[in-house]
């Protein structure tokens, strides 16, 4: 999800609530404690130079259990960031901690956002000798696909 989309859900909703892929909600109590850009300048195995930009929401759980988070709050934050960091549309991803700080993509599901789980890649499959993953077939389902003995097809 991008900046400008949770810029335009915001106004519709009484309060903001994040959810794990797992079904587990992040605490009512979570604060907003950065926004900002993350930018990575790397080099994959493949030897392509590539750089991404991510706008980082960290979400943290305090002891202060009265406090809740409003979307008019959160739209204000945003705002700050932008004008201030000059923050601009971008993907955003959200770091939060569980056993250790996670990375999570956000998305809507129509009610809350969801931290969406990340997974590594390798950017340069074709470069790097890993072999494509061969379709797996259930011979069973050839038997009608197949030549019969004597016919002259194979």
């Amino acid at each position: 999800m991008n900046l400008s989309k949770i810029k335009e859900i915001l106004p519709a909703l009484d309060n903001v609530e994040f959810q794990l892929e797992n079904g587990t909600f992040v605490p009512e109590h979570f604060h907003v404690t950065e926004i900002g850009v993350i930018t990575k300048h790397f080099i994959d195995c493949g030897g392509t130079i590539r750089n991404e930009k991510v706008v980082n929401f960290q979400l943290w759980n305090a002891n202060d259990f009265e406090h809740r988070l409003k979307p008019t709050k959160l739209l204000n934050i945003i705002k700050l960031s932008e004008d201030k960091l000059g923050i601009e549309d971008a993907e955003i991803e959200v770091e939060y901690q569980s056993e250790t700080i996670g990375k999570y993509d956000l998305d809507f599901n129509g009610n809350h956002f969801v931290l969406k789980n990340k997974q590594t890649a390798c950017l340069a499959s074709d470069a790097c000798g890993i072999p494509a993953e061969k379709q797996k077939v259930n011979l069973a389902e050839l038997k009608d696909a197949c030549c019969k003995p004597n016919s002259g097809c194979c």
